[in-house]
């Protein structure tokens, strides 16, 4: 093992210090000397996890994409330092004009510039950058500088000009397009001007177009990659609210989460059927999506569980998606009892099966392992998309809402669309789910009415 700075991998440095024996720590703490003790606080490449350091090669853009939390207002203001410092405090840096773009100025001055993780918190004394408040301008010892620039001012970022820039949060922006257009027309000074965007990611136009361009790369980590440096409370709290949503999958896990056109669940409809908990319900079931095949390969068997609250007529009832128990590769007795087993966990009142593959077998199996469950078999007499809709019509109403832990179920909703599935395989979760809310929310509603259409 290494035991000097000089011959020691900095990218690896830290993760090799924190492993290595006490002793070979102190011997390599006391090689330093005075100076290197000094230094080495602020060589960030020892110190950096990978998804914090600039991808090698040629690009014009580097987006970090990370989870609240997960080091990217470091990595921003590291590679800012990067850019402007020489080798020696005076010595020029790559680059001496760099624009410092946040959603406000407030922001930027705040965050970037006087933030825990900003560039004069990372900056050693005797390259730190002074802050001209009147211009809104960091200035460095060799004469390097760095100005704030709103993204509610698109025109600000017309007639200057740049070598090097970082952006942050540009997924919440208001005006991002336009800013962001307005920026790569001034990065044009130097041989080889470059951005790096910081953000959380969010399904926008702008940051979508950005991620697709052949000349950015990117970087991602999820919040938990930083847990070293997050308050434990933090991260518990955030993970119990979001662990398995799809909320805590973008702001959690640093994921674009898109909607496809023509989606007949939006990510807005599903964060907003969001809820920590369900009120006492009047009624429980479990849906079964039955698999035909088995093995591996197959398709899944999608197991939902849903109940509902039944105050008033059956139009102004309100129905919870309490948990999504697919299982894939069990084989036809597998399948039956993590449905059985579900019924029990959650004291479901009925079990209600599609039969169109499996037929009479399905309850054959079912009945099998539990000779007197409660059972219903459905046969599907139209299309996914026609049974599906009257479903998102629900959510669109606000009268369905789901408990988290549902991710893999919300992203094959948000795949589902007019013209069909859109993912990869079948939408056996979604099939369940369907049936669960027709048997709780929309048959009801249909038996409801019919004797008051006859009475008219």
């Amino acid at each position: 093992m290494p035991s000097t700075l000089t011959t020691l991998d900095l990218k690896s440095g830290a993760a090799w210090l924190a492993c290595a024996p006490v002793a070979l720590q102190e011997q390599f703490l006391h090689e330093l000397g005075e100076g290197g003790l000094r230094a080495l606080p602020f060589l960030f490449e020892f110190w950096a996890m990978p998804h914090q350091l600039p991808p090698e090669g040629t690009w014009h853009s580097w987006v970090v994409l990370g989870g609240r939390g997960a080091g990217k207002t470091r990595a921003g203001a590291e590679w800012v330092r990067a850019q402007v410092e020489g080798a020696m405090p005076l010595d020029p840096g790559r680059a001496r004009r760099v624009a410092l773009v946040g959603e406000t100025f407030d922001q930027v001055r705040d965050v970037m510039v006087f933030g825990e993780s900003g560039i004069l918190a990372c900056s050693p004394p005797d390259r730190r950058p002074r802050w001209k408040a009147g211009e809104a301008k960091l200035i460095w010892p060799n004469g390097a500088e760095a100005k704030a620039y709103s993204a509610h001012d698109p025109d600000g970022l017309r007639g200057p000009q740049f070598d090097a820039a970082w952006v942050d949060e540009l997924a919440k922006w208001r005006k991002a397009q336009s800013t962001w257009d307005m920026l790569q027309f001034a990065l044009r000074l130097g041989d080889d001007p470059r951005v790096c965007v910081t953000t959380t990611p969010r399904n926008v136009e702008v940051l979508t177009e950005l991620l697709a361009a052949p000349s950015t790369v990117v970087s991602h980590a999820p919040t938990e990659a930083n847990r070293a440096n997050l308050a434990a409370s933090f991260l518990a709290e955030v993970e119990r609210r979001f662990a398995g949503t799809r909320l805590g999958r973008q702001e959690l896990d640093g994921v674009v989460l898109a909607d496809i056109e023509g989606a007949l669940w939006s990510a807005q409809m599903l964060a907003m059927a969001q809820v920590d908990e369900a009120p006492a319900l009047d009624r429980i079931v479990v849906a079964l999506d039955p698999a035909v095949s088995s093995g591996a390969s197959a398709d899944a068997c999608g197991i939902v569980v849903a109940g509902v609250v039944m105050k008033g007529a059956p139009q102004s009832w309100r129905a919870y998606v309490l948990a999504d128990e697919t299982v894939q590769g069990v084989g036809s007795t597998g399948w039956a009892r993590a449905a059985i087993d579900a019924m029990a966990r959650h004291g479901a009142d009925r079990l209600v099966a599609e039969v169109n593959q499996g037929g009479q077998l399905v309850e054959e199996v079912v009945r099998q392992l539990d000779p007197v469950v409660p059972y219903k078999s459905v046969h599907a007499t139209r299309g996914k998309v026609a049974r599906a809709e009257p479903v998102a019509a629900l959510y669109e109403q606000g009268r369905v809402h789901h408990l988290r832990g549902l991710g893999e179920l919300e992203d094959q909703m948000a795949q589902m669309t007019i013209r069909g599935f859109e993912g990869k395989g079948s939408p056996d979760r979604v099939d369940a789910l369907v049936w669960a809310l027709h048997e709780l929310m929309i048959e009801p509603v249909a038996k409801w009415r019919m004797p008051r259409l006859r009475s008219l």
